[in-house]
């Protein structure tokens, strides 16, 4: 009797268990490693340095207005012949969840109220995380990706101090 118990209880937490694993859909994640990429050139500085400037907070009239839009690029060089264009996603920390506007570096007496959006050539707002459109290659010459980066506002009220941010990026080929 006592070992129908166990097997009862056994066969119970089994079933559990299965049910807990149960799906409700797959992701199939695909990619390639390819054998060699482009040459990121940093003429100016490594890291790459972009200078938003000094900006008065009341150049902002509200949540979602922008200033101080600076054009950024990105080189690549010696690009193999086997890649015809390349994407480029930018990671860091999201301001307040927001995958579009990037987080200041928390530090004394930063700027709130306040965050960095990004968008691509096309001026279309490039979100955290997200590829941006393909740029062409050439493995003949060096290759421009223009960014902009600009200031946004993520509140009501903006308020002054230090409004700097840090961002990596992957370029991924097509």
């Amino acid at each position: 009797m006592k070992k129908n118990l166990i097997a009862a209880v056994a066969t119970v937490s089994i079933l559990s268990a299965s049910s807990a694993f149960a799906a409700d859909g797959q992701v199939n994640f695909t990619g390639e490693i390819i054998d060699a990429a482009c040459t990121v050139v940093n003429s100016v500085s490594n890291p790459l340095e972009v200078n938003l400037g000094k900006v008065a907070k009341t150049a902002f009239t509200g949540s979602g207005s922008t200033a101080a839009a600076t054009k950024f690029t990105l080189q690549l060089k010696d690009c193999p012949a086997t890649v015809n264009t390349a994407s480029v996603k930018f990671d860091g920390t999201s301001a307040a969840g927001d995958n579009s506007v990037l987080a200041l570096t928390q530090e004394s007496g930063v700027a709130t109220g306040v965050g960095i959006q990004l968008s691509d050539a096309s001026n279309a707002v490039l979100p955290l995380f997200t590829a941006s459109a393909a740029y062409p290659l050439s493995s003949t010459q060096t290759n421009d990706l223009d960014f902009v980066a600009r200031y946004i506002a993520t509140a009501a009220d903006v308020t002054a101090g230090p409004a700097n941010s840090v961002a990596s990026f992957t370029v991924n080929y097509n």
